[in-house]
């Protein structure tokens, strides 16, 4: 991907759902990430820092100081801030572990200059120009830098991705023994995501985290063994978690989810858990009664279990993504719009025994609507779009990839849509230039996504510049769009992001 309106080296793209991989270091702890709060930002790609120039009278010549470049692989030791191995750079939490950092009286430049290098208000201001990788480099530089940076204000909204080797370190004897996570406690996250954990791991998690029992808001379990067992003992001893993810954890069953989930919960994803059925369900409607956000992957989830939702969850649920529940017909559409008939944010991703009908049923019934999401729903046609255009005035995201039955008429529908701001069509392979057209009277239009559209032509692409409000299009895969039309864009559109 490039920017045809910087010719500079850009610095390496992010991928697009927000994680930030730290390469596997040689101190046996494995590789470490942190993954962005927010889906806001999945498309925000190889967006340079505007970092000012305070950096270069004090640092740009400086050869032996102890920085390594910010594009530099990090371990787990340097995020969490655990002793290093030896001759590695990295931050410790005592006095003892940075001895070798670098003092201010090291610093290179006059005095004046090496006051203004650990100046911790001008520090405070100018470490927010960082990415959450070179935050965690820059931490290295000397304890005046990494105390201004270990503020917890630096990571609000990130979480700490944790895989099970990275959480032991292996002693000389070959015993194991549970890694320091002072350092992130230091940073004050109340959020995790722990990578292919047992029961076991989690109890010495909950054991060795000081923010643990209160403190953790946010709690993600990925392709792990955890059991009923687990998920009980974890959800009593956390007692401050409200957000629950658990992902690919095929060990557990219903009647754990029976036996642990508790009242406090308000949002709650479950994906890829093969003995999730129509009582999980039925579970999650009766124990949590403050729910907002349900995100469910489930491939034996039916029409039923969309009408157990209570009064009360009809009242404070406001999203709801149902992603490839591929028993779910129109018939349960009908259950759950009147079950939960105050949601903003709606998916039917993969539901592909849903159609138009449905459609109208979603557009008569949830006005409140702001974002709703059809993809892989391949009965979808023009005439569904025709309902959301005439009754969801308040939609401002619309996500139609691989409605491969949309055509330019159901474009047209679409044109009246003032609030929409966010227009995915990606691989829809009916729409054609003169679809296009109908586009370009949507002044509100700040996101448009055409990849993989085939029949769209270099001359149609071209109209988009009317868009002149365009923040971000995307034209991956999409033969019309060739080097000339990117160069075409950088000067018509120089506000506009476009993704190649």
């Amino acid at each position: 991907m490039s920017n045809p309106r910087n010719g500079d080296t850009k610095p390496p793209c992010l991928p697009r759902n927000g994680l930030v991989k730290i390469p596997t270091q040689p101190n046996g702890l494995g590789s470490a990430s942190i993954t962005k709060g927010t889906p806001a930002v999945k498309n925000r790609l190889c967006q340079p820092s505007s970092v000012p120039a305070i950096l270069s009278p004090v640092l740009a010549h400086r050869s032996d100081l102890p920085i390594p470049s910010l594009a530099s692989p990090l371990s787990l030791a340097t995020l969490a801030g655990v002793a290093s191995p030896p001759g590695a750079s990295l931050v410790g939490l005592n006095t003892s572990e940075s001895s070798e950092q670098a003092s201010p009286e090291r610093l290179p430049g006059s005095p004046s200059e090496r006051q203004l290098a650990v100046d911790e208000k001008i520090l405070n201001r100018l470490f927010w120009y960082f990415s959450a990788c070179e935050k965690c480099v820059l931490a290295q530089v000397c304890k005046t830098w990494r105390r201004v940076l270990y503020q917890p204000k630096f990571w609000v909204g990130l979480t700490p991705v944790l895989h099970t080797k990275e959480l032991y370190n292996v002693l000389p004897g070959g015993e194991k023994e549970f890694v320091s996570l002072q350092g992130f406690a230091v940073r004050g996250f109340d959020g995790f995501c722990l990578v292919g954990v047992s029961d076991l791991d989690i109890c010495e998690f909950i054991d060795n985290y000081p923010l643990s029992k209160k403190g953790v808001k946010s709690i993600s379990l990925k392709r792990s063994t955890i059991t009923d067992a687990g998920l009980e003992v974890m959800l009593e001893q956390m007692q401050g978690v409200v957000r629950l993810e658990l992902s690919g954890c095929n060990d557990f069953t219903e009647a754990g989810l029976w036996s642990s989930l508790n009242a406090r919960i308000t949002a709650l994803s479950v994906s890829d858990c093969i003995n999730v059925a129509d009582d999980a369900i039925a579970a999650i409607s009766q124990l949590l009664p403050n729910l907002t956000e349900l995100n469910l992957q489930a491939y034996h989830v039916t029409d039923t279990a969309l009408a157990y939702f209570t009064a009360k969850q009809g009242y404070t649920t406001h999203t709801l993504r149902l992603n490839s529940c591929w028993e779910i017909t129109n018939h349960g559409v009908v259950n759950m719009v009147h079950s939960l008939p105050n949601l903003s944010v709606l998916s039917l991703s993969g539901c592909s025994k849903v159609t138009d009908d449905g459609v109208e049923l979603v557009a008569e019934n949830l006005r409140k609507l702001r974002s709703l999401d059809l993809s892989w729903c391949p009965r979808i046609t023009d005439m569904a779009l025709e309902y959301i255009a005439c009754d969801l005035h308040k939609l401002e995201e619309l996500v139609l990839d691989r409605c491969v039955r949309i055509t330019d008429t159901g474009l047209s529908y679409l044109s009246t849509m003032s609030s929409l701001r966010s227009l995915y069509l990606r691989w829809c392979c009916q729409v054609q230039d003169f679809g296009l057209k109908h586009l370009l009277s949507m002044g509100s239009l700040r996101l448009l996504s055409l990849a993989g559209c085939p029949l769209l032509t270099t001359t149609g692409l071209s109209g988009l510049v009317q868009l002149q409000e365009l923040e971000e299009l995307e034209l991956t895969n999409c033969p019309g769009a060739t080097p000339e039309l990117f160069k075409y864009f950088s000067q018509h559109l120089p506000c506009c992001m476009v993704i190649e």
